[in-house]
């Protein structure tokens, strides 16, 4: 594939924008040769009218013909070759082994869907039948499921170029759904964005789906991003970002004229909490794991654990001098953009104005234009209490370590806490019965919950949940990972006294899908 620099509409390119822009390699500091086009409102306009013509005919898509759509995608994804490797490592200073790893993330999360799609009993179908008999009052006949929301406006990450970019979760659960999907590229990989594009075209023109169920349009956030989600035509967004960014979208999708929902996944500090007799057994392995997995990716994963908690017991100080150890033997890196590189040091600044925080360890330098190296912090509860920044996401490879004096300063900790994507609790199975209560609060806090482990590295699988309590996404209630995420551009309809010819199939008294059903209360096929 060649870049062109151009706009996907629908099974088009377009190039009527006068301005232009150039990826940037993080690792030289050079601009990359392709010179991009810059979306003009009318080109937004023509992906936007594509997608709402595109839907009347792709929401009554089987799940077959979806499915086989989702691993057409994979197939042409794959396709591609070095060439995308090649071009994610310079646009984002990623090494190979990451980016091979995250296209495979990436085909395998469109072949999950797939496979939902071709057993068929997400849609939630449930059956109410007639008790026309029925006293004082007749019941009628009455049935549900799950039904595509309209056009989707998906925004792509800058830390995942693939798995949570064009054809990443947000894009394949929306089409999964039965939604078109209009992709705003993010402009620090604007080349892998298209190459993905591409593949995305040219799977639907081969799966015969209808010109327009995706479209990718470059172009800065507050007039391309801005005028996605204000589209009338446009009915939810999926968004991973920063805080500001998800909330500007929020903000702007609240106050149109029809509200829509904004599934902005906005980071998390991930807290984890080390209890007093795991430490004193595996501390040694503990701090090496936890240097490991805030280290991992330059810390510019979702998941990096920001926070460590741990009481100060007579084994404690053997624990800071391990946590030490590991973080002056880390590795520094380079980050995605000057423009993150740039809020990671003034992050780093911040904490260490604070009189009430020190620097435990700093890693080594590394090389390269946007390089960074990472920092371990430490302060204690009360500071954390009294200085909300203090807890808040420094997006690199840097964390806190929180000092408690007890359990029931350590629980306060847990109880003054935000929303978080995931929080973790390290200790032996006796102390997880003591600290049950951890459990309780923390299970209120975030929306993964682990045990003896850590939480970079989300599985893709059908009960991953990523998101969390405001502020770590918009919506508690729905996962960006996983094809529980396919709830989000849904919505119920119910059928009342349908004849058996107009019910879709998954509603039909036959079964004809074979797939479960609730009906009249009870799970069958």
């Amino acid at each position: 594939m060649s870049l062109q620099g151009k706009q996907i509409i629908g099974f088009a390119l377009s190039a009527e924008g006068e301005g232009t822009f150039q990826a940037f390699n993080p690792t030289t500091g050079e601009k990359l040769p392709t010179r991009f086009y810059r979306a003009t409102r009318n080109e937004l306009e023509q992906a936007a009218q594509k997608a709402q013509d595109a839907f009347q005919i792709y929401r009554k898509k089987s799940g077959i013909e979806k499915a086989a759509f989702l691993e057409k995608i994979a197939e042409e994804i794959e396709n591609i070759g070095d060439e995308l490797v090649q071009m994610a490592t310079a646009e984002t200073g990623l090494p190979a082994g990451r980016i091979q790893g995250e296209r495979g993330r990436t085909t395998g999360q469109l072949r999950l869907f797939a496979q939902l799609l071709r057993e068929g009993s997400w849609v939630n179908a449930r059956i109410e039948g007639a008790l026309p008999d029925r006293q004082p009052l007749p019941r009628v006949d009455i049935r549900m499921m799950q039904r595509s929301l309209g056009p989707v406006g998906v925004f792509g990450a800058s830390n995942f170029p693939l798995a949570f970019s064009v054809a990443g979760g947000d894009t394949a659960s929306a089409l999964a759904a039965g939604c078109p999907v209009i992709v705003k590229a993010h402009s620090a990989h604007p080349g892998t964005s298209e190459l993905v594009g591409q593949a995305i075209q040219q799977a639907a023109q081969k799966s015969e789906m209808p010109d327009g169920v995706f479209s990718l349009l470059h172009g800065s956030g507050t007039e391309i991003g801005a005028g996605l989600v204000q589209h009338p035509y446009i009915k939810a967004i999926g968004f991973t970002g920063s805080y500001q960014g998800g909330m500007a979208l929020f903000h702007l999708a609240a106050n149109r004229p029809e509200p829509i929902p904004v599934y902005a996944e906005m980071g998390s500090t991930n807290p984890v909490f080390v209890l007093p007799q795991i430490m004193k057994e595996k501390g040694e392995a503990i701090a090496q794991q936890f240097a490991a997995s805030v280290t991992l990716g330059v810390g510019q994963f979702c998941t990096n654990p920001g926070m460590l908690i741990a009481n100060k017991t007579e084994d404690y100080s053997q624990f800071l001098g391990n946590l030490e150890t590991q973080f002056q033997n880390a590795a520094g890196g380079v980050m995605l953009t000057q423009g993150i590189q740039t809020a990671y040091l003034n992050g780093i600044a911040k904490h260490s104005e604070d009189e009430k925080v020190s620097i435990v360890a700093e890693g080594n330098e590394a090389t390269g234009f946007t390089a960074v190296k990472p920092v371990l912090f430490k302060t204690d509860a009360q500071a954390i209490a009294e200085n909300h920044n203090l807890s808040e996401e420094i997006f690199g490879p840097t964390s806190v370590l929180v000092e408690a004096n007890s359990k029931e300063e350590l629980l306060k900790i847990a109880q003054n806490l935000e929303g978080h994507l995931t929080a973790t609790i390290h200790g032996t199975p006796e102390e997880l019965l003591e600290y049950a209560d951890l459990v309780d609060l923390l299970e209120q806090k975030v929306g993964r919950l682990l045990i003896n482990g850590f939480p970079t590295g989300v599985e893709v699988c059908h009960a991953m949940t990523h998101g969390g309590p405001f502020p770590a996404s918009s919506d508690s209630r729905s996962t960006s990972v996983g094809t529980a995420a396919i709830y989000r551009f849904t919505r119920p309809v119910s059928y009342q006294n349908f004849p058996e010819g107009l019910l879709p199939d998954e509603l039909k008294d036959a079964n004809p899908l074979n797939i479960w059903r609730l009906v009249n209360g009870e799970f069958q096929k």
